[in-house]
Parts: structure tokens; C-alpha cells; sequence
């Protein structure tokens, strides 16, 4: 009998292991629902996760695939900005001296890329830099390309260069277009001697010499900064520029996810994805906090560089763990920054030097050979989104409508499966990382004209528009050759995965369940026929 009741006991405990997580690897779940209605509106949906997209540098831009790929990504999340590095470096050709030492400009590279991006409709946020070698004070650089990160050895011809650049632009594209413009003085001061040699006086000194060369040219044009790592300066640039009169018309920083460390130029570092639920998001919302605490209270907010890692080797840029995260963090961030700046598009992007495997964890939301990352469906998914946002209680979704009568609602689960500090990004997610069980989704639409409506799922999730984990079941090829880049596009192309006509009758309710697994990313819409 005492063995019997051991077996019953050995037995219960099994079942109350299985059923609750205990000393297993089940995640516990919980059914959701999201319970919206059409004709509760929660006014205009805020658009600032398409404002700006980041880009490596202002070279790279004059490659053809380049800007295949960019044309691509405008016609299909359509960005409205796009930020890069090296506008001013030697290999644009911007800037040289004769014999006496007098400036010689020339702008026609970066009229190649202008004219460019104008012509696919996307404007450019200028960021001023790095300093050209001929008017620079030292030798320092940084990355693979060598952008030189000193002062200028000389800042009224830096001010006359600025001016004459800034000329440039309202005579080639007119003034009412350069003021639609951003205009961002240099690249993460505050990384010194990373990004810059001098200190943060030499720094304020550079940004009123820059603004006082643009605000000649145009009053209305709009210069911004500090554009620093880790969201810092902000308190220090609003009041230097109070104090000295110096005019400030947004604020610009970045921020990562996560845990150390803000420069990684080679890519050798190793990074852990921070588990504070308010990484990102709670550094944008700081920011917000202290300029409405400033002398300057109305300051536009631009973080231009934001991800989930600032390393150009962090296979989390791959992984599809990226696109619920950068929903999670979007959503966080709402309405508290004017526009956050993707770290980049392309893995088209040289700072640690040419890419010699097709994932290497670069920061792109496309590969080399334009293959989409999971990450890349997060703004392909938003920018199918109505221009209604509706009232929803839900945290990790967004549901809207536009005037044609459609609905959508965009819906993730994020879940940070990191091991947390006893592991790198670098080997964790340089595996194969099968998605567990998060329950059910409930979707229920009320208020619903009545009729025939299409009603179209996307997904992107583990082994769902995720080209990356199919490039590691395929052995992790250094190369690809043209058939499996190939298999890779056509398992990646961000088509429905379910399609079917209702018919929603005069009550107007609509119900669909879905089975969600940790970080899973749906798109539910609802076509009116």
C-alpha cells in the first residue's frame, strides 16, 4: 500500500509539473482578447514609426543595389526620411583646399543621392558629418571608411562650408522644400574620442557655428542636435542654446536595447538584450520628460538611431524575436517622441568593413541580397494600418480602420526568452529557437458595416517569414548561391497566409481565435468587398 501511495504521489506531482511550468520548459499561458469597436474611434493613428529610417553612410547610397533595395522599402513601409553617416567625409568629395589654402566645394556625389531619394519621395535628414581630412585638426578616425571625427582646425571655413552647402540646397531643390528638412549637427559627441575628439564645450561651439551657417541661408530651416548615444546631453543642449541664444528647433539622441555599452566598431563585442521592460522606450520618455521641464517645453523629440543593438554582429538583428520587440517597444513609446529612426535598412552598411556572410547579424531589416528579416514585416505590417486608430485597451496591438471601411488589427506577443547574463546575443541567437505555446487570441470587431468583407491574415514568427532561421536549418552557407537565395525571398515574402470571404450580418460582429506562440506577430484585416 505505501508503495502504491508513493507511485500516486510521484504520479501527482508529474501532472502538477506538466500543468504548471514547474521545473519544465512549458510557458504558462493565458487566453487574451481584444475586444474593439469600429465606430469608437481613438482619433488619428500616430505615425511616428515611419517618420525616418536610418541608412550606414551617405556612400553607400550611390550603389544600384542600394537603392533597389530602398525603393523597395519605400513603396512598401513608406518611410518619410532617411538619416545616414558620412555626408561630409572624403569619399563624397565635398571639401578640399588649393596651394593658399582656400576652400574648394564640390556637391555633385551628394546631388546623385539627393536627387535620388527626392525622386522616390523620401526626404533626407541631414546629419552634418564627419569632418572632411582637409579641414580637419587631427588624424583620428573611425569605422572601416575612416570618417574623420576631430574639430575643424579652422570653424569659420567649417561655418563657410555649411553655408554654402546649405546655399546649394534651396538653389537645387528651393526653399520650401529644404524646410521640410532636419538638419543634425554631427554624430554622438559623447563618444569621445569615438566619434569625437573634442569635449562638450567644442562640441556646443561646433553646433552655433553650424546653426548660425543654415539660419543665414534660411531662418525657417530646421537644426537640431546633440544626436547623442545613450540619450544623453539633452538637459545640457537646451540650456546652452537658452543661455546663449543659439537657436535649437528639435531634440535628437538614440537609444539601444541593450544592457552596456553605446560603440562597437568592429563589431566584437558581445551584447545582452536588456530584460527591463522599459529599455528603449523608458529612455524616450525621459527624454520627453526633460524637455518639457526645459526653457524649451514644445522641442520636436528625434531619436535617429534606435534598435535592438548597437553592434553590427548581434544575430538578434536576424532573429524573429526582433519584429515583436520593435512592435513592443513602438507601442511603448507612443506619442512621446516625434519619430523613431530604425538602425537601418539595408545590411547594405560598411562600418566594420564589407560583410562576408549573408546573416551576420547586421543591423538591416533587409539582408545583402535584399532577403526580409522578420524585422522587416514589423513596418510592412504598420504601414498596412487605416488612418483611425480605435479605442483598445489591449498593450501590445494597434486596431484601426480607414475610409474605406476596412479594419485591422495588428497584434504580437513579445516574450524575452534571453538566458539572461549567463549568455551572449551572439550564441543564443545564433541558434534555431523553436517558439513555445502563449495560448489563444481572441480577435471580437463590433459595430461592423454589414456585408461581404475579405478577411486576410499575416504573420511574420518562428519559421513564418523568418528567412533567418531558414538560413540556419540550410547549414549557414558563407555564401548563397542564386537558387537558395532564391528559396530564402520566396519564404520570406510577407504574402497572407490565410485568405477567405464573410459575410457580416446586420449585427455587425466579427470573431476570429488564433493560436499564438511566444513572439508571434499577426495582422488581422478586413477588406470591405
Amino acid at each position: 500500500m505505501k508503495r502504491n501511495l508513493k507511485i500516486l504521489f510521484a504520479f501527482i506531482s508529474l501532472i502538477n509539473i506538466n500543468l504548471f511550468g514547474q521545473n519544465s520548459n512549458v510557458v504558462k499561458s493565458e487566453n487574451r482578447i481584444i475586444k474593439v469597436d469600429y465606430n469608437k474611434s481613438a482619433g488619428k493613428l500616430n505615425t511616428m514609426f515611419k517618420e525616418c529610417i536610418g541608412a550606414g553612410r551617405a556612400n553607400e547610397g550611390l550603389r544600384a543595389d542600394w537603392q533597389q533595395q530602398l525603393t523597395m522599402v519605400k513603396k512598401e513601409c513608406d518611410f518619410k526620411y532617411i538619416r545616414m553617416h558620412g555626408l561630409l567625409t572624403d569619399d563624397m568629395a565635398v571639401y578640399r583646399e588649393d596651394e593658399k589654402g582656400n576652400p574648394e566645394y564640390n556637391f555633385q556625389y551628394i546631388d546623385a543621392l539627393y536627387d535620388f531619394l527626392l525622386s522616390i519621395k523620401m526626404k533626407p535628414f541631414v546629419e552634418l558629418g564627419f569632418m572632411p581630412s582637409a579641414l580637419a585638426s587631427g588624424p583620428e578616425t573611425i569605422f572601416w571608411w575612416k570618417g574623420n571625427v576631430t574639430p575643424p582646425k579652422d570653424y569659420n571655413k567649417w561655418e563657410d562650408l555649411i553655408r554654402n552647402l546649405t546655399k546649394h540646397f534651396t538653389e537645387r531643390y528651393g526653399a520650401e522644400e529644404v524646410k521640410t528638412w532636419y538638419f543634425e549637427v554631427w554624430n554622438e559627441p559623447n563618444l569621445s574620442p569615438g566619434f569625437w575628439t573634442g569635449t562638450q564645450e567644442e562640441y556646443f561651439k561646433l553646433y552655433e557655428y553650424t546653426t548660425r551657417a543654415i539660419k543665414s541661408v534660411n531662418k525657417a530651416y530646421k537644426v537640431g542636435g546633440p544626436a547623442t548615444a545613450g540619450a544623453a546631453w539633452v538637459p545640457e543642449t537646451i540650456e546652452f542654446c537658452t543661455k546663449n541664444n543659439v537657436p535649437l528647433d528639435f531634440i535628437s539622441t538614440h537609444t539601444y536595447g541593450v544592457k552596456q555599452g553605446y560603440l562597437d566598431e568592429f563589431g566584437t563585442s558581445g551584447t545582452i538584450l536588456s530584460k527591463d521592460d522599459s529599455s528603449v522606450s523608458g529612455e524616450v520618455i525621459n527624454s520627453r520628460k526633460q524637455i518639457v521641464n526645459s526653457a524649451k517645453p514644445n522641442l520636436e523629440l528625434h531619436y535617429t538611431e534606435w534598435s535592438t543593438s548597437y553592434t553590427p554582429a548581434d544575430p538578434i538583428h536576424d532573429s524573429y524575436h526582433s519584429a515583436a520587440y520593435i512592435l513592443q517597444k513602438l507601442k511603448q513609446v507612443g506619442g512621446h517622441a516625434n519619430s523613431m529612426s530604425y538602425w537601418v535598412f539595408t545590411d547594405i552598411f560598411e562600418e566594420p568593413g564589407p560583410r562576408f556572410t549573408p546573416f551576420h547579424g547586421g543591423f538591416g531589416l533587409l539582408n545583402t541580397q535584399g532577403i526580409k528579416k522578420s524585422a522587416y514585416f514589423s513596418y510592412y505590417f504598420m504601414n498596412k494600418l487605416g488612418e483611425t486608430e480605435l479605442q483598445n485597451t489591449d498593450t501590445s496591438s494597434w486596431a484601426c480602420k480607414n475610409a474605406k471601411g476596412d479594419t485591422q488589427i495588428l497584434f504580437w506577443d513579445f516574450t524575452n526568452t534571453h538566458p539572461g547574463d549567463k549568455e551572449l546575443n551572439q550564441t543564443y541567437y545564433a541558434q534555431v529557437l523553436p517558439s513555445q505555446s502563449k495560448g489563444k487570441t481572441k480577435i471580437e470587431i463590433n459595430g461592423l458595416k454589414q456585408g461581404k468583407y475579405k478577411v486576410e491574415v499575416y504573420k511574420t514568427a518562428y519559421k513564418v517569414n523568418d528567412a533567418y532561421t531558414a538560413y540556419l536549418e540550410m547549414q549557414k552557407p558563407s555564401q548563397l548561391t542564386k537558387e537558395q537565395v532564391k528559396i530564402l525571398k520566396e519564404k520570406s515574402t510577407g504574402d497572407a497566409v490565410e485568405s477567405q470571404i464573410v459575410q457580416i450580418n446586420s449585427e455587425g460582429n466579427f470573431t476570429k481565435e488564433f493560436n499564438t506562440n511566444e513572439n508571434d506577430v499577426f495582422l488581422l484585416n478586413l477588406v470591405k468587398q
